[in-house]
């Protein structure tokens, strides 16, 4: 930790945030950013949401929303609102100039790993560079991305003290990780705690008061080391205890037992287990990627993370099983997978929301298409398939109804959206492929779990 004196801006700072008129900037205006900047302009702070898409500049200030579970009616009341100020409480922009502006300022972009499963932190250097050349006394700086411990106080204070500035005598750095899960109709930006963690005292005692004005609970840390290690335990947790029940229905399959049953039976116990369910593959930005970030950061140390990595890898084929358990159905039924009609349904990573973001059913789609099977899919929440890092499909949906699904030769269940458990749409269908213990063999067709 810096051992800075004392920062003379602490005070002024702390009386800014009690009498909300310290002006917060969020750079990254998507699933984490944006309900982010309702949050805090709901609690009267103004707020400047930065963008480099146009398109998502333009929805906001028109008062639009393009996530689905945020409502338009929130970004239209946040950009309504008028702070006392006379400005708008939100208002988005592309110009990075008004950080300059700024009392705080939150970085909420994307950390993806690169093709060696190694993270990529340009955008988090890039960010950092504009927030630096726009540095001031004062300014409180807050990372949100996920990354591995470190990355705070090794990658970003270097940059932002380069220009001369110091913290915590000048200004203020901490890390905060995004909680989000969208869709979860139980908690939200705001009730989730809060995890806070400077690279000094004085950083985390600002930031911790920054979003204690704003959420309901705030959870101080030693150190942003530790609160970046705590988002990768939260993380990891789920990648392997997802790995061993994917594993664990491989291991049954051919055994007979149904590995849904299985989970169901060990939940009666009321102790000591909580219940996880396999699926086709991993999903969201979280799980897939951060817990490689330790595992990448390990080896700097000479450690050797194997529950990561061994999770990371079974985890990783569950699509090539998935498209092997269609290929073994479809053989079943005296049919080819290459020329079949084959229907996947649901694009987004979980269900009930429009996120792709490293959705399984891609490498699904392709590794059925690269096999010759005639691959189309369904998602009411994705109209055609976007492009994304990895994947250029050029898709559109097709409608959900029976007529529609039955004429395909075989329908793989990859999201388990509302609209999929109507039983009605399976009357017509001869086989399912289900990866979400969804489909009922009663509602007609022939089930295999996937």
């Amino acid at each position: 930790m810096s051992q800075q004196a004392p920062s003379p801006h602490t005070a002024t700072l702390l009386a800014r945030i009690e009498a909300r008129t310290a002006r917060i900037g969020i750079i990254g205006q998507g699933y984490v950013g944006l309900p982010l900047a309702l949050v805090f302009a709901e609690a009267g702070f103004p707020v400047v949401g930065f963008d480099v898409d146009p398109v998502k500049i333009e929805a906001l200030n028109r008062g639009e929303s393009y996530i689905r579970h945020i409502g338009p009616e929130r970004v239209g009341e946040a950009r309504a609102a008028l702070h006392p100020d006379g400005g708008p409480l939100f208002q988005a922009t592309s110009d990075f100039g008004l950080l300059a502006k700024c009392d705080a300022v939150l970085i909420c972009v994307p950390t993806p790993l690169g093709r060696h499963r190694e993270p990529d932190l340009s955008f988090v250097h890039d960010t950092t560079r504009e927030i630096a050349a726009r540095l001031h006394p004062g300014q409180l700086v807050v990372l949100e991305s996920t990354t591995y411990p470190g990355t705070t106080d090794e990658e970003v204070q270097p940059l932002l003290e380069a220009g001369g500035l110091r913290t915590p005598s000048d200004f203020f750095l901490a890390f905060s990780p995004e909680r989000e899960d969208p869709g979860n109709p139980d908690f939200s930006t705001r009730t989730i705690p809060k995890l806070v963690g400077g690279v000094n005292p004085e950083s985390t005692q600002v930031a911790a008061a920054l979003y204690g004005a704003a959420v309901d609970r705030v959870v101080a840390l030693s150190s942003s080391r530790v609160a970046e290690a705590a988002k990768l335990l939260e993380n990891i947790y789920r990648s392997v205890n997802i790995a061993l029940v994917n594993e664990l229905k491989m291991t049954f399959d051919p055994m007979g037992i149904d590995i849904y049953e299985v989970i169901e039976a060990a939940k009666t116990k009321p102790f000591g287990y909580q219940a996880f369910y396999p699926g086709p593959g991993l999903g969201g930005h979280c799980i897939p990627l951060d817990p490689f970030y330790l595992s990448w950061k390990a080896a700097e140390y000479g450690e050797w993370t194997r529950f990561i990595d061994l999770a990371g890898e079974v985890n990783t084929r569950m699509p090539r099983w998935v498209v092997g358990k269609v290929q073994e159905a479809l053989n079943e039924e005296g049919k080819s997978l290459k020329g079949a009609k084959v229907l996947v349904l649901g694009l987004s990573y979980k269900p009930d929301i429009d996120d792709d973001r490293e959705s399984p059913s891609y490498e699904i789609i392709e590794l059925l298409q690269a096999r010759g099977a005639k691959v189309a899919y369904c998602d009411p929440y994705f109209p055609e398939t976007p492009e994304t890092r990895r994947h250029r499909l050029g898709l559109r949906s097709v409608p959900p109804s029976a007529r529609e699904f039955g004429s395909y030769d075989c329908v793989v269940l990859s999201t388990a959206h509302a609209e999929f458990r109507d039983s009605r749409l399976y009357g017509g269908v001869r086989l399912v492929v289900d990866t979400r213990d969804v489909v009922q063999p009663e509602w007609g067709p022939r089930v295999v779990r996937g």
